[in-house]
């Protein structure tokens, strides 16, 4: 490691202060930042610690929306997300339980690893990424590998779900990391079928505009059993090349839809 200033704001207010000061680094878990200044991959000269924040924290459910804060805990999201179950499965599922008592669905999202589960729940369900300074569609949020539409210093502060009228997150892991090799989220809601796929791509997560037609249509297994995702763009490395990725898409999502239906 290296020397850094470090600040644990207690407010949102105050955080957005101190991320105006050049070169510092928002800290949510830190279950991705910590390893990367061990390797010297970043060395910002201050970090500012989002954890002491309790507005950013907790689970609510309103009118059909379930509403996550950034600093909320996969943890905590898997015990207290009941509203929205196949969201709630997905956390709970996420790395082991030292990792998600200290990661957060806003640095997950903010750090938009092309491998996260999350990522795929909130394109999947239409979420809204909500900032400190404004709201983000899922859909003009996620903008290809580690990359988003947050500006510097913007906090994600919450996140919310409309809840689908079925859905469930299958995932094929990677079983050292437990990092999605590849994991399909599948949402039925009124107007349509989203379907978002996290692991495979080279671009992050993505939805899959062919299944959602199929299954907007007759949402069974059987209406995605012909399908066949392309391999372009996929990720190939010692985990499985672009083919069996493309392979395991088909293979995902006719579990999610058979966890769902």
């Amino acid at each position: 490691m290296y020397e850094f200033d470090f600040e644990r704001p207690s407010t949102i207010a105050e955080a957005v202060a101190a991320l105006a000061t050049e070169d510092a680094q928002a800290l949510g878990g830190g279950q991705t930042l910590i390893p990367t200044l061990k390797q010297r991959l970043a060395s910002p000269s201050k970090l500012v610690s989002l954890s002491g924040i309790a507005e950013m924290k907790g689970i609510s459910a309103d009118g059909g929306t379930v509403t996550i804060g950034g600093g909320t805990s996969h943890a905590a999201v898997a015990a207290g997300a009941g509203a929205y179950p196949a969201l709630a499965a997905l956390a709970g599922n996420i790395g082991d339980p030292a990792v998600r008592s200290r990661g957060t669905i806003g640095g997950s999202l903010a750090n938009n690893d092309p491998s996260a589960c999350y990522p795929s729940a909130a394109l999947a369900s239409g979420a809204t990424i909500v900032t400190n300074t404004r709201e983000i569609a899922a859909d003009d949020y996620f903008e290809g590998m580690f990359t988003t539409a947050l500006e510097e210093g913007e906090i994600i502060t919450a996140v919310r779900f409309p809840v689908p009228d079925a859905a469930a997150y299958a995932k094929f892991e990677q079983p050292a990391s437990r990092f999605a090799l590849v994991g399909v989220f599948v949402a039925k809601y009124a107007d349509g079928v989203r379907v978002a796929v996290t692991g495979a791509s080279e671009d992050g997560v993505f939805r899959w505009t062919e299944a959602e037609e199929a299954l907007s249509a007759n949402f069974s297994v059987d209406a995605v059993a012909g399908l066949s995702a392309s391999a372009d763009g996929l990720i190939s490395d010692l985990h499985g090349d672009a083919a069996y990725r493309a392979h395991l898409i088909g293979v995902m999502t006719k579990r999610a839809v058979a966890a769902a239906s």
